[in-house]
């Protein structure tokens, strides 16, 4: 059957010089109207399409930075507060040192193993300069996830030359996914959290998951990622242009997964999986206010101000596990460990790992262009127990005595 050509629009016309053009208008990356000009219709459809294609890949780099370009960016804003000499030295230190060996990386792909791995030629220098380099790098991805590019801050407990490693973030134990999905049955982020679970999607891809890619009566139910959301000054925008050729993948969803998003849909009035109450999808502050049910259960330490004769003074609260909130009795903390969105997509890649799926297999599930993000985290959960590896490690040897 042959495929059916899409349907050419009838635009306007104007004449320019004595020729006649037809003439339309799209919104550019900047959200300006520019006009595009063509002889034909035909002509003026493919410049159409081609100007869209081409917003929405300026757009989707704004988005997801390489390393490089997001640095180029933070130096400009540094322009307006620092010295040009100043400037001078950040922009040759991180020229240097940071974009030389992270340039080419995604800003959400950067792990940190690979800042540890970029600051290993400067633990040979001066702890001057290591520690200035240590700086940029915190500068520059703090800057990036307060503008919400990332998820997580790979720099998060970084420390300067001669300190203290800092804490990885781990996946969740099946007694915090346990504890996790207990607290939030019947809350907002509930169905976000079993995606994340048990089809280990990115956070812009269960935000932007339409039903039409949810395939729950195939004999293997599955997932199909096909978009992406982001948000342009808090409102969300879906596009089909994906992180990487990587991410467009199919999923297959264990039947928990199945059961619950069943249930979903039968209830929602929207095409989107997770959408706000009108049915549209979720724009970056709404996400951030369902987040917040996960966030006040927990017994995290939290920092307030209250003002006494004149000054602002900071005082520290720290739950006690299995109380209920002071003012909101409703709330009971039940959450004595950190969870953050990232931290689901990572406990479903190392559950994966866990099971003994093969790592080429969870490459492809989880989305990685590059082997190399999954293989560190196979690395990690399979050699990162000496118990584990002591069977290992004595048959080598025990054969080797043996020959």
């Amino acid at each position: 059957m042959a495929k059916k050509k899409p349907e050419v629009p009838q635009y306007g016309t104007v004449v320019l010089k004595g020729i006649q053009y037809y003439r339309t208008r799209i919104m550019d990356a900047d959200g300006k109207q520019v006009s595009l000009y063509a002889t034909t219709c035909e002509e003026l459809y493919e410049k159409q399409l081609e100007a869209r294609r081409q917003v929405e890949e300026i757009i989707f780099h704004r988005q997801h930075p390489t390393v490089a370009e997001y640095c180029e960016k933070w130096l400009l804003m540094q322009s307006a507060k620092v010295s040009s000499s100043t400037l001078r030295g950040y922009t040759a230190d991180m020229k240097n040192y940071i974009i030389k060996p992270l340039g080419e990386m995604y800003m959400e792909e950067v792990t940190a193993d690979d800042i540890r791995l970029a600051l290993v030629p400067l633990s040979k220098k001066s702890e001057g300069l290591y520690n200035k380099v240590n700086m940029l790098l915190k500068c520059v991805f703090y800057s990036a996830e307060r503008s919400q590019i990332l998820e997580y801050n790979p720099c998060e407990g970084i420390s300067g030359k001669g300190g203290r490693p800092s804490k990885k973030r781990e996946a969740l134990t099946d007694q915090q996914v346990e504890v996790l999905l207990d607290t939030v049955k019947g809350l907002p982020p509930y169905l976000f959290i079993m995606l994340g679970l048990y089809s280990g999607l990115r956070r812009e891809e269960i935000l932007a998951l339409q039903w039409d890619c949810v395939f729950l009566d195939e004999p293997t139910p599955y997932i199909s990622v096909r978009r992406a959301w982001r948000t342009e000054h808090n409102r969300p925008v879906i596009s089909t242009v994906l992180k990487t050729k990587a991410a467009k993948r199919d999923i297959p969803i264990p039947q928990c997964l199945v059961d619950c998003l069943r249930e979903a849909k039968e209830k929602s009035i929207s095409e989107y999986v997770i959408a706000d109450s009108e049915g549209q999808p979720l724009a970056a502050s709404q996400f951030q206010r369902v987040w917040q049910y996960v966030v006040v259960r927990s017994t995290k330490p939290r920092n307030y101000y209250k003002y006494v004769n004149g000054q602002s003074i900071k005082y520290t609260v720290t739950p006690t596990l299995g109380m209920t909130q002071k003012n909101q009795p409703k709330i009971k903390y039940t959450l004595d460990f950190d969870v953050t969105p990232h931290q689901l997509r990572h406990t479903y890649i190392t559950n994966l790992l866990y099971a003994g799926v093969d790592p080429k297999t969870v490459q492809y599930l989880a989305g990685h262009e590059n082997s190399k993000t999954t293989m560190d985290i196979y690395a990690k959960v399979k050699y990162n127990k000496p118990e584990e590896l002591f069977g290992v490690v004595n048959g080598a040897f025990h054969q080797a005595v043996g020959s």
